[in-house]
């Protein structure tokens, strides 16, 4: 597996991966990624915002299995958003969401001082790994949060 920044070539097939996996969950409803309107344009999308990348993991066929992102927070100074992490089930259980995660949040150190992510309850596995990597659950959304169907907030101090 190698993780690189996204390029233009990758947009179709992490749009499918985004979309494909919030299916299976039956999270295909507004308030969720599923309607972002970067959607389908996510390399542009990261290029334009301030201290912003996305990556995606590539298999030894230089197939896109997954990726990840992270960009500012709305306007709250010194706190950026991971965003977007998702993984075809093939790539799954072989520790690559953790790794992922590791490159997002060491670029995010330079620039930040706190990470957030919204995600939900029923995603166990995620859940269980943002907890893992020391993000502190919290009980409501930070104000500015654009994805009102999430249920589960969280915060990382980055140091």
């Amino acid at each position: 597996m190698e993780i690189r920044e996204i390029e233009e070539k990758d947009n179709r097939t992490m749009e499918q991966i985004i979309k494909r996996s919030l299916e299976s969950f039956n999270l295909d409803i507004p308030g969720t990624a599923y309607f972002d309107p970067q959607l389908g344009h996510l390399s542009q999308f990261y290029k334009e915002q301030p201290h912003a990348k996305y990556w995606v993991a590539v298999n030894e066929q230089d197939e896109v299995v997954g990726g990840v992102g992270i960009a500012p927070f709305g306007e709250m100074e010194g706190i950026c958003e991971l965003q977007k992490l998702y993984i075809t089930p093939e790539a799954q259980g072989k520790g690559l969401s953790k790794e992922l995660m590791k490159a997002a949040l060491d670029f995010a150190k330079g620039h930040y001082t706190h990470c957030y992510l919204e995600t939900l309850k029923k995603l166990e596995t995620a859940n269980h790994l943002y907890s893992k990597l020391g993000f502190q659950q919290l009980d409501r959304p930070l104000d500015g949060s654009e994805h009102g169907a999430m249920d589960a907030w969280y915060i990382k101090e980055l140091s």
